[in-house]
């Protein structure tokens, strides 16, 4: 199972973890991917200038926002 890691500390927060969060799940549903991927918070990934943070198992650190977050999940964990 994929685990993908959205980092809640601080500056997350106020750039919008919890909207990043909310919308990788609703993707995951849409996807039916609920079986192999899973989404985490995380207190701190050490990348606060990136907010809001997001990794996927423990590969590099993305900045991502509700904008981008389904550019991001399509290229970086389905690979499209």
């Amino acid at each position: 199972m994929k685990k993908v890691y959205v980092c809640i500390g601080s500056a997350c927060h106020l750039k919008g973890a919890y909207q990043v969060i909310h919308k990788l799940e609703e993707i995951i549903r849409r996807e039916k991917l609920e079986t192999t991927v899973e989404v985490k918070a995380a207190f701190c990934l050490g990348e606060c200038t990136k907010a809001v943070s997001v990794k996927i198992d423990e590969g590099p650190v993305h900045s991502v926002t509700e904008d981008t977050v389904e550019d991001f999940f399509y290229q970086y964990l389905l690979g499209r």
